[in-house]
Parts: structure tokens; sequence; C-alpha cells
């Protein structure tokens, strides 16, 4: 298996993928309000227009960050827990709740956005334990820079780069978060490589991402505003089985959550992206 999508069945220029993604992700973290990103839906070009589900396009016009994270599976006191302005209602999961996170430990969120995991995860590590979130696009990293202040979170970092060249130590990590990120890269055995390597010896992956059930058509497959919508980026179970197997890691679990379909459905007004992707929980192990 390549690293390059362009080279795995689609033709959108894995330099234009990211591209889509950074102006996509650019404009949630300037244009959201500090109680809403879903002021203005985003397009590859950087266009506004109706609401935005974020990882999709489009979500009903009531909605907030708040009710997109409850539809995500956070419940009210991870909710209340983080301070305004870092929740973006951004995602298809909740990371945090499968990563069995413990005090003292050192974790990684790849693609953090304004922190809301982040701060989540400093929660349960504690005052022993360290959070560094990582994401590409500067005006994000900004974002969560400035939520660290308002959630009195001194463990917690936000570091600019990209997943596939993580600005992390080798072996300084116990456990990698990361929530509808992945699917993005236009190089996800890259990613899954960077993931292992920044793993110390028994370090787990838990993640929350989308997984393709059926086949793209070209309209979406060949559309960069699919891509940056969490949609025509995501790879089958069996291939993120295979990336992470030659990546090195072990006890490999990924675990489709159907009732899904009901938030990514309103994702895109002008098709149903539930026919073609499903969320899921990815969890893994690096060897001891």
């Amino acid at each position: 298996m390549t690293d390059d999508v362009s080279a795995e069945g689609g033709e959108i220029d894995a330099a234009e993928q990211r591209h889509a993604v950074r102006e996509r992700y650019s404009d949630i973290a300037t244009e959201g309000s500090s109680s809403s990103c879903c002021d203005g839906d985003v397009d590859a070009a950087g266009d506004t227009g109706g609401s935005t589900a974020c990882c999709g396009d489009t979500a009903p016009e009531s909605m907030t960050p708040e009710d997109e994270s409850r539809r995500l599976g956070y419940d009210e006191d991870d909710i209340d827990a983080v301070a305004s302005g870092a929740n973006l209602g951004l995602g298809c999961g909740n990371p945090t709740a499968i990563a069995s996170l413990e005090p003292g430990e050192t974790v990684l969120d790849l693609g953090s956005g304004g922190g809301f995991d982040c701060f989540l995860a400093a929660r349960e590590v504690g005052p022993d334990g360290r959070v560094i979130g990582v994401d590409m696009t500067p005006e994000m990293v900004e974002r969560a820079r400035e939520n660290v202040e308002k959630n009195d979170a001194d463990t917690v970092e936000f570091r600019l780069g990209e997943i596939e060249h993580l600005p992390v130590a080798d072996e300084s990590v116990d456990a990698i978060i990361s929530n509808c990120v992945i699917n993005l890269s236009p190089r996800k055995p890259q990613v899954f490589r960077e993931a292992f390597r920044v793993l110390g010896p028994g370090g787990r992956l838990a993640v929350s991402d989308v997984v393709q059930t059926a086949p793209f058509p070209d309209d979406v497959r060949l559309d960069p505003s699919s891509v940056s919508a969490c949609v025509a980026g995501a790879a089958t179970i069996d291939e993120v089985e295979s990336m992470l197997t030659d990546a090195g890691f072990i006890e490999i679990a990924i675990d489709p959550k159907a009732e899904s379909e009901a938030f990514i459905r309103d994702w895109d007004d002008d098709r149903d992206p539930s026919e073609y992707v499903v969320s899921a929980t990815i969890e893994a192990r690096k060897p001891r």
C-alpha cells in the first residue's frame, strides 16, 4: 500500500487535499464564535454560507457545539468541564471515553483543534500528567493556546505540525487520541508509523474516525470539499487494519458505530454521506 491517497485510487493531489483541509479548519477557527463553530458553512475555498456541522457541511440551524457533542457521545460533565471556545462541535465520537487514561500519563491528540479533547484528557491524567495537542492549522493552534488560560490547564500544550511528521520525541507518549482527523490525511500509513514512533512500549492508540463502508461515487471521491468534510478521505476497515499492522501495532480493534448514521446524515445537504462512511472506534497497542 502506498502512502499518497492520489496513488490509492483517488485523483486528488495530496497538496490539494492538505490545502482544502487547512482552509476549511482555518475558517472554522477564525469565523466560529466563542460559543459556536456553526456560524458559517466552510467549503474548500473558504467561503461561508449556512450552518456547519464542522466535520461535515451542514447541521440543523439550531444545533450548537454542545448539542453536537451530545450526539457524538459526550456527557454533560464533559461539556460543562471545558470553558467556552474549545468545544467547536468537531468530530465523530468521543475518544477520551475509550482511551482509559490514567493519572500521570502523557497523552497526544492528533488534530487537536480548539483543544476540547485535550482539556478533557487533562482531567483524567491529573496534575502529574501531560497532554500535547498537534494541529497543522496555525489559527487552530492559536485558538487552542488561548483556551489554555481559560481552562487553567498548565499541563496542556499545543504544537503546530502535521500528523504525518509529529513534533514529538520518540517513545515519549503513553496514549494517542484523535477525533475524526486521520481520515483527512493523504498519507495515512505515515500517520500510523509516526504514532507508533512516539508511543512508548505498551503505549496505545484510541481514536474516533470514519471508515468507508461503500465505494464513493466520482462526485464524492473527486471533490476536495468532501475530503475536508471527513467523507471522501475515509479508508475501509480492512485498509485501516492493514496500515496499523504494517506500522507494527498489535491488539487492533475497529468497531463501527451504526448509530453514527444519525449525525453523519446531516453532514451534506445534497447527498447522504452515511451511505459511504460510518464512525468507528479504532484501538491498537504498541508491543512492550
